[in-house]
């Protein structure tokens, strides 16, 4: 198998594959990926095109890409690369905007919401001071929406003045979507085989820009999906984020 023969790739790991890009020419920068794909999208990074990658293990170490502890990092060293655009943490988004607003706070009027979630927790310190991707195992008009019900994650119409502020890429089942317009609004970058443009629009609740021609997301090579199978992930626990 090759990057041109797509036989028997599943869509789990086109999804590690579209994560692991997002690290892609990072340097010694911290990744904190946060989810099952992500995760192994990270470590796939380090083991191949960003060796220079550090990997956390959420807390208070830093490790290898089989997990075994490299070093210290206290909290404090921990918030100096957040606040200095040394880290690129990847996120969930229980909502998302059209400028890439997020929410992981509560779904409808946050004075008295229908449904309370995580909460804002770090997602404001994240996007404005490093660069921020995100993670959307399934992507419906329920998450991409025309206008989020709390911003937490801050969008691409609200980070003027923020030096670091970054959204280099979303990632979800159905495709790779970027910000790379006049207007910062989101972008159709790739979609993933077996998925069409017209799916991706319906099951989004606003208005995409999508150019003339949308490529398909890479394919791994063989070299990756062999450490994805065999090395990084042979529990296959991707495959219990994103289905067949």
């Amino acid at each position: 198998m090759n990057g041109t023969d797509l036989g028997g790739v599943t869509r789990a790991e086109y999804c590690v594959v579209a994560c692991a890009e997002a690290w892609r020419g990072a340097g010694e920068i911290l990744a904190s990926p946060m989810g099952v794909i992500p995760s192994i999208g990270a470590r796939l990074a380090r083991r191949t095109f960003a060796p220079d990658l550090l990997l956390t293990d959420g807390e208070a170490t830093l490790v290898g890409a089989d997990g075994t502890v490299e070093g210290w990092l206290p909290y404090r060293q921990h918030l100096e690369l957040v606040a200095g655009g040394r880290r690129h943490v990847m996120m969930g988004a229980s909502q998302i905007d059209r400028f890439g607003n997020q929410n992981i706070s509560c779904v409808g009027d946050w004075r008295r919401p229908r449904r309370q979630l995580l909460g804002v927790r770090g997602a404001p310190l994240n996007t404005l001071n490093n660069p921020t991707s995100y993670w959307i195992p399934r992507h419906s008009r329920r998450v991409f929406v025309e206008r989020v019900d709390l911003v937490c994650g801050v969008g691409t119409d609200r980070a003027a003045g923020a030096r670091y502020h970054c959204l280099p890429r979303v990632v979800s089942d159905l495709g790779v979507f970027d910000f790379a317009t006049p207007d910062g609004s989101m972008r159709l970058a790739s979609v993933h085989p077996g998925v069409t443009v017209e799916e991706i629009e319906e099951a989004t609740g606003f208005p995409l820009t999508v150019p003339p021609r949308v490529p398909s997301t890479r394919a791994p090579t063989a070299a990756e999906l062999r450490l994805i199978r065999e090395v990084v992930d042979p529990a296959d626990t991707r495959s219990r984020e994103v289905g067949a």
